[in-house]
Order: C-alpha cells, then structure tokens, then sequence
C-alpha cells in the first residue's frame, strides 16, 4: 500500500507541482489551501506524513505543528520561503523531522519524504532499540524510546532521538555529518548534510533547557559532531 500524504500549501502551482511529482513517486496525495481544511483531513484520514507550509493564510504553519504535537507523532516536512534560520529551528525545535527552502525541487521534496518515511517505519527503529550506553547524566529507556537527561525526560523528535542514542553510545567518537545521516537512514548529500548541523542545534537547545551550565555535544569544526565523556 502506498504511503498517504496530506499536503497543504496555499500556493496552487506549487501544491500541483508537488502533488504531481509525488504521485508519480507512488504517494497517495490529498492536498489543502488551509490550514483548518488540511488538520480537518489528518484526524479524518491518518496519514503516513504531513508536508507543511509555513506561510499559510489563515494560520501560521508553526502553529498548526504546535498543535499536531500535542496529540501526534506525525512525520512533518515544513515548506518555507523564509530564509531566517529561526524559523526552520524553532520547526524542528517544534518536533518537524525536516525542511525544505522554497524555492525547490520537486525531486528533492521527494527524496526527502522517501528518507522521513524510511527512518520513521518500525522496522528502521528496531535497529535502535538496545544500543550500549552508559552515562551518569543520561538514561535510556529503550523499550519506551525515551530519554532522560539530568532526572528529565527530553521531548525529542525521532531524529533527535537517534542522533542522541547513536552519540552516546559512542562517547568522544567524532563522527561525520555523513555517518550521521547514515545513522538517520539516509544518504550522504550536500543537503541534507546542513540537516544535520539543524538537528544538532535543536537537540543542543533542548540539553541546555536542562542543564544550562553544560553542552555535552561538541563541535569539531571540518570534522563532525561527538559527545563529551561527562
């Protein structure tokens, strides 16, 4: 069966160019100008992912995430013609899996959505399910898929979470943006690499929520990403 997608975008054009190269990917694509309509056709429907636009005319995208997060787990993709970074931090900060910067490329929206679809399904979340951690600020309840840091539970997106999981179990290993999104299911290109730097700086922002006195994960510049022996 092929994975359902509701979009909703208030640009015509750009909402039948995607449906359309979408669809010719396999998706099945209901598409919305609103953001009440397209809410509406995710209780109705149950999709297996949301393509978000920002910039909607009676509602602000971030808004519609906030929402969505208070009761789902939805894959989200955000569609935004901003090119402030605080827009595409606070999304994922707000628990989107990632982003794409109008103006675009149908096959790289798709592309995307084939790799959010791939690390979200059960069978890529398996792999993660017993990795060897051991840390005095961090707990890992494996089963439940949830973290803890410092006595706090974090609210993690799904890729947080497996960059968090595939770092600690590694400590003072540094790894490479690539190796990371390899650790996402994903292949290594230029793009989705500064995805990663994204999900660092939200996944860091969440940490310092906790312990502001601390930034276990550290940056080695034309390197990578480790975490910290602490």
């Amino acid at each position: 069966m092929s994975a359902a997608i509701v979009l909703i975008e208030d640009e015509p054009a750009i909402a039948d160019t995607l449906r359309f190269a979408l669809e010719r990917e396999g998706f099945a694509v209901s598409s919305y100008l609103l953001a009440r309509d397209g809410e509406a056709a995710i209780k109705a429907q149950r999709p297996d992912l949301l393509i978000l636009d920002i910039g909607l005319p009676d509602d602000s995208g971030l808004e519609v995430l906030k929402r969505l997060r208070r009761h789902s787990d939805l894959p989200v993709l955000l569609l935004t013609a901003r090119s402030e970074e605080f827009d595409r931090i606070l999304g994922l900060e707000l628990g989107a899996d990632d982003y794409v910067l109008k103006p675009f490329s149908p096959r790289e929206v798709a592309a995307r959505v084939k790799a959010i679809l791939k690390r979200s399904s059960p069978k890529v979340d398996a792999s993660y399910s017993h990795p060897a951690i051991s840390s005095s600020l961090f707990q890992h309840e494996a089963q439940a898929r949830r973290m803890q840091y410092a006595g706090h539970y974090l609210t993690l997106t799904p890729s947080e979470y497996r960059l968090l999981i595939t770092l600690l179990a590694h400590p003072g290993q540094v790894f490479s943006r690539a190796q990371l999104l390899d650790a996402l299911g994903e292949a290594a290109e230029d793009s989705f690499e500064r995805t990663i730097d994204s999900h660092i700086k939200s996944l860091r922002a969440k940490l310092r929520l906790v312990r502001p006195d601390l930034d276990p994960i550290a940056t080695h510049r034309g390197f990578g990403y480790a975490l910290e022996q602490i």
